[in-house]
């Protein structure tokens, strides 16, 4: 079997409604722009997807695939993944490739091998359970009176565990997390992600508030640029920390992270950041190696794969961003998320794709 074509479809990714706000200093949630999907066929019909969901992505992935990717593709064996991945590796060298598109064209391959075998992916990656449960991962509300009630609208809808997106603020956010602590009681397990807002003096500030309170982990409270910094961090707090989460190097980096001590709770493994699926996988047994956690990172149907598939991790993160709580899709009453069933990794139903894709849409 050979690639014989490589093809970008764009797709409109809605805005958020109700729109959504991150920390001081970032931006919020992005307004209607074009996505796209990368398709991968080949001359005995075989073909994989892979949704490049960034607002804005679609114009990226066109320049790429028409410069770059279709060159590198066509001709090759869709089977021979492992190489492939090291070769995107290997052009990255020079092109510097934005951080979410290195691992694109291991999921569309992905996707490809599961459709032949007719076996979801996680089952393919030697499948570890069928369901697991979701954290809801706020965004960042205006008051600590939202914070509570949103909460509390999580606990009744069943999630099992709550991560705060807060403001910034390493004092209010200590508040914040007191606050919360109170509020939901010592059983319910809650983290706090500082989406890489402080340097190192407020991150310990913070830290050591999270350490009397028993916050589960620590969630990138500085950019991850200097692994010296986490090292550091890690000697000062109690509370254990989860790194390398958007650092360039996906496996190679995270295990530098570890090497430093800094990662006492784990590591970052996702689709999206670290790498496809190739990428996160192993991320997730280097540190199973090391008898640390791998979470997945981020809501969406890859992700759900790797949770199945990956022995040290956690949760499935669920995004709540209104304080009007919706809880996702995949996220059942019981807080649980279940193994997708469908051959492959498919596409998610709810975007309006063009018919040459629709075929290979999740069932709603």
């Amino acid at each position: 079997m050979k690639i014989t074509h490589v093809e970008t479809h764009r797709v409109r990714i809605p805005a958020a409604s109700p729109p959504f706000s991150w920390r001081a200093g970032l931006g919020g949630s992005a307004p209607d722009a074009d996505g796209a999907v990368l398709r991968i066929g080949t001359d005995e019909g075989a073909e994989g997807v892979a949704l490049f969901a960034r607002p804005g992505g679609a114009a990226q992935l066109e320049e790429l695939v028409d410069r770059v990717f279709r060159d590198e593709l066509v001709g090759q064996d869709p089977y021979q993944r492992e190489w492939l991945w090291h070769r995107i590796w290997e052009l990255d060298r020079i092109e510097e490739l934005p951080l979410p598109t290195l691992g694109l064209i291991d999921v569309a391959l992905w996707d490809l091998a599961g459709r032949v075998a007719g076996q979801p992916v996680w089952q393919l990656l030697g499948g570890h359970r069928r369901s697991i449960p979701a954290y809801a991962s706020t965004s960042t509300f205006a008051t600590t009176a939202e914070f509570l009630d949103v909460a509390t609208q999580c606990l009744e809808a069943g999630y099992a565990a709550i991560k705060l997106h807060a403001w910034g603020d390493a004092r209010r956010d200590a508040k914040l997390c007191a606050a919360l602590r109170e509020h939901v009681g010592d059983d319910v397990p809650l983290m706090y992600d500082g989406s890489a807002g402080f340097d190192l003096p407020d991150a310990i500030r913070l830290g050591r508030a999270l350490t009397d309170l028993d916050y589960l982990w620590y969630e990138e409270p500085m950019r991850e640029f200097s692994v010296t910094a986490y090292g550091l961090l890690a000697r000062s707090v109690g509370v254990p920390l989860l790194v390398a989460e958007t650092s360039d190097g996906a496996h190679l980096n995270a295990a530098d992270f570890i090497n430093s001590g800094a990662a006492t709770f784990g590591v970052r493994a996702s689709t999206t950041l670290r790498g496809g699926i190739t990428g996160a996988m192993r991320i997730a047994h280097l540190a199973d190696a090391y008898r640390l956690r791998a979470e997945v990172h981020g809501s969406d149907i890859p992700n759900q794969h790797l949770c199945m598939a990956i022995s040290n991790t956690t949760y499935y993160e669920s995004l709540v961003t209104s304080t009007d709580v919706r809880r996702e899709a995949c996220v059942d009453s019981d807080g649980l998320v279940h193994a997708p069933l469908a051959p492959g990794i498919a596409l998610p139903a709810h975007l309006a794709y063009p018919a040459a894709l629709r075929h290979l849409v999740a069932a709603p």
